[in-house]
């Protein structure tokens, strides 16, 4: 007797990541905007040399202080530099230090955070109390002093930036590997004979992560702030380099005299960049997460 064969109903789990990825996009308008500034800042920053009109590092000296115009759709500053060339030039700068201090923070942090959360010793007592030591302080001010000290170069404040940033990592990254530590599938791992280091490793940490990936973000656009910052007050990132916070200052002279667009156009490229990589933060901490989906 021939047997029928029954067919079971597919499951909508079994949609793939990128659609459902591309729906987490359409019902969270916010994390689909912020994306396409962070998209847009990245494309400037690989790209900036071809999409800026003029030389971003050349000055004119009989184009000074030019009003925005059809030439010079951003105006010029006080030494003759086309803005619009400058603002879409400087992502390669507060990007590339963005990008790279918070990636170094980010694995330096995962892996102390790590340690200390899944051995409880005095060595990672030590490292806790040197976190505590270092969060104590007001980031900007213990920045500004760093950068003093080391010198006034791009590599320094990507260092700085990464040395700031890691005691968040450490503590957030300690938390979770506290939490999932005495689970069942940590505890089988070492029983089967696999060593700490290895459970932390292949089991822990990369079921911890996605927590610090999404503080990743809101990272980036932090450090976007702090280089401004320190550059505004000439402790960061040298003038003439198109540089946001360093736009600000050169033009902060000449606002009392209505001359507005050499602060105001780098001031608004600082706040969007800013705002996009938070609206990406807070999307994926979202999406990551599956008790917050709608």
């Amino acid at each position: 007797m021939k047997k029928s064969t029954v067919h079971l109903p597919r499951e909508e789990s079994s949609i793939s990541e990128g659609k459902r990825f591309l729906l987490f996009m359409r019902s969270h308008p916010g994390f689909t905007v912020g994306l396409v500034i962070v998209v847009a800042n990245l494309l400037m920053m690989l790209f900036g040399p071809m999409l800026a009109p003029y030389d971003p590092f050349e000055a004119d000296p009989s184009s000074v202080r030019l009003p925005p115009s059809a030439q010079h759709i951003f105006g010029t500053d006080t030494n003759g530099m086309d803005i619009f060339s400058r603002v879409i030039y400087a992502p390669r700068i507060d990007l590339t230090i963005a990008l790279a201090g918070t990636a170094i923070s980010l694995i330096v942090g995962v892996v102390l955070g790590g340690y200390t959360g899944f051995w409880n010793n005095w060595l990672s007592t030590l490292v806790e109390r040197v976190a505590d030591l270092l969060q104590a302080f007001p980031p900007f001010v213990l920045a500004m002093a760093l950068v003093a000290v080391t010198g006034q170069k791009i590599q320094n404040v990507i260092y700085v930036i990464a040395f700031l940033n890691i005691p968040i990592y450490l503590r957030l990254v300690r938390g979770d590997v506290i939490s999932v530590k005495n689970r069942t599938y940590v505890e089988a791992a070492v029983c089967v004979g696999g060593s700490r280091a290895w459970v932390l490793f292949r089991h822990v940490l990369p079921n911890v992560i996605g927590s610090a990936l999404t503080q990743a973000s809101v990272s980036i656009g932090w450090a976007i702030l702090m280089t401004s910052g320190l550059s505004f007050i000439g402790a960061g990132v040298a003038v003439p380099t198109p540089e946001w916070g360093a736009m600000i200052a050169v033009g902060a002279s000449t606002i009392i005299m209505g001359e507005w667009w050499s602060s105001v156009f780098p001031g608004l490229a600082i706040v969007i960049a800013a705002l996009g990589f938070a609206l990406v933060g807070d999307g994926l901490q979202v999406f990551f997460d599956p008790t917050k989906r709608n």
